[in-house]
């Protein structure tokens, strides 16, 4: 009988995990959304007794709540929801770049130290504790977009709450999302990720009519 069982060295036996980075912010009734959307809330719905042999919660919060995913239909009638959209996006090689300090939006001349040979995921750290509030945070230029896209791109990412500033009507860096096919992240927590590359994984739910999802976004250290 042949033996077919796999045969590993000793290398590959004693090789150590790749580092894992968390880069999602907790959820519970502290986590900010948007002024008027709706806030994060749970109650027990079943609860453990001698009549009931679980615990279930019932949970109330906005799709864009924590670290989430756009989907386009967001910010454009007619365009897909987030469960229809591709996980390629999502996967795979990307670069943290660090623009720290750069003001209310990110800049084409933020991210220039950074451009070579990027790969199709790039995530913007532009503070040194992510800022999850919606009263001050740094945005994205369209001009930083559109260069991104130039590179050939899939998904941009951000540790702030919106790649559009608050007070923004016309949503210009959304609309490039919506142009060039990007996807986005927003939310992230970058405080403690080096500038460097990585692998993304930040799959969004199947929501088959939402306009975004929560992810669970880590990075992991490239082998």
């Amino acid at each position: 009988m042949t033996d077919t069982a796999p045969h590993f060295s000793a290398a590959t036996k004693a090789a150590r995990p790749l580092r894992i980075w968390d880069i999602s912010p907790p959820i519970d009734e502290q986590a900010e959304v948007f002024p008027g959307d709706t806030a994060y809330s749970q109650e027990l719905h079943f609860s453990l007794s001698p009549g009931c042999p679980v615990n279930v919660n019932r949970i109330t919060l906005s799709p864009h709540t924590g670290a989430h995913a756009d989907a386009p239909m967001h910010y454009a009638t007619g365009e897909a929801a987030i469960g229809a959209v591709g996980l390629a996006p999502y996967l795979g090689p990307c670069r943290v770049i660090h623009c720290l300090d750069c003001g209310p939006l990110v800049r084409p001349e933020h991210i220039a130290h950074a451009l070579d040979k990027l790969p199709a995921r790039v995530l913007l750290r532009t503070a040194h504790a992510a800022s999850q509030s919606w009263a001050s945070f740094t945005a994205v230029a369209h001009e930083t977009l559109a260069l991104l896209a130039s590179k050939n791109i899939a998904l941009i990412g951000i540790d702030t709450p919106s790649v559009d500033p608050s007070d923004s009507q016309d949503l210009p860096s959304h609309h490039q999302l919506l142009a060039h096919g990007l996807r986005v992240l927003e939310n992230l927590v970058l405080d403690a990720v080096p500038e460097g590359d990585y692998e993304l994984i930040a799959l969004p739910l199947k929501l088959t009519r939402a306009d975004a999802s929560p992810v669970r976004a880590i990075l992991r250290e490239l082998p």
